[in-house]
């Protein structure tokens, strides 16, 4: 018999049966971002449920406040002092230094401190959250909750989320009370500007929404910089290795849709929020 005759039916079928082609490189980015906003409607799902890990939420809040208020503090004085000096030189130049605190203190509370806030979370406190997760992914011990019937997103990722969003809304009024009375030192004792002309620019220029859009926004970069962190931790690649890597990644992903999403909240504001006076 010749080969051909000796070739049974299943081995025919298994000769025709296509390779299956390797996955395309443009949907690997797409299948992270599907994953990245499943695990956040996943984690507002879970804000609902009970039990909550009240005691795993007060660490997680200890641990993020102890590592981001003193670097905060720290980093909101020269933040508020160069903003504060370049616009008063700029304000000089036009002749308008009567407004160089109005225009200081609202470019610190609604732009500065939040941003500040979130890339201090993301940096330090994020960076730490993603550590963990990723060192228990890759001990499976997450695969061992799940066998259990315990949910790792419901006992590990929301304490960790509702940390970080409240800590972003309270470093936020420490960041914003620093920078402004950094700029208001700076400005009066270098720039001689007077001090009563300082606050009344202030009370002049800022309204209540002023505030009100800095905390959203802090709330909002805080939210992020948790779903990031615990993605990344939650789905590490190469062992310890990998767990670094996503560590990196989810700094530099969380830097990045802050400052998108930055742009589209204050450009959201001042088309619905008038300015004071207009």
């Amino acid at each position: 018999m010749t080969p051909e005759t000796d070739r049974t039916p299943e081995a025919s079928e298994t000769s025709r049966t296509p390779t299956p082609r390797p996955p395309s490189p443009l949907l690997a980015p797409l299948r992270q971002v599907g994953g990245l906003f499943s695990l956040a409607a996943e984690v507002c799902r879970a804000f609902f449920k009970r039990p909550f890990q009240f005691r795993e939420f007060v660490e997680q809040f200890w641990f993020v406040a102890s590592v981001t208020i003193l670097p905060a503090a720290l980093v909101s004085i020269p933040f508020g002092a160069v903003i504060a000096l370049q616009v008063g030189s700029l304000t000089q130049q036009l002749g308008a230094q009567s407004f160089t605190g109005g225009a200081s203190v609202l470019a610190v509370i609604q732009q500065a401190s939040p941003l500040i806030v979130a890339l201090l979370i993301a940096g330090a406190g994020g960076s730490a959250i993603c550590a963990d997760l990723g060192s228990r992914t890759i001990r499976e011990e997450l695969d061992a909750m799940k066998v259990m019937g315990i949910s790792p997103v419901q006992r590990l990722v929301v304490p960790r989320v509702l940390a970080t969003m409240l800590v972003a809304v309270l470093l936020n009024g420490l960041v914003s009370v620093v920078g402004t009375l950094g700029g208001y030192f700076f400005n009066v004792i270098m720039q001689d500007g007077t001090p009563g002309a300082y606050l009344s620019s202030f009370s002049a220029l800022a309204q209540l929404p002023d505030l009100y859009i800095s905390e959203l926004k802090a709330l909002i970069f805080g939210f992020i910089a948790g779903i990031v962190a615990a993605y990344r931790g939650l789905n590490p690649r190469g062992g310890p290795k990998g767990v670094g890597d996503a560590v990196n990644q989810s700094v530099v992903i969380t830097f990045l849709l802050l400052f998108f999403v930055n742009t589209v909240m204050t450009g959201i504001y001042l088309q619905i929020v008038p300015p004071k006076g207009g």
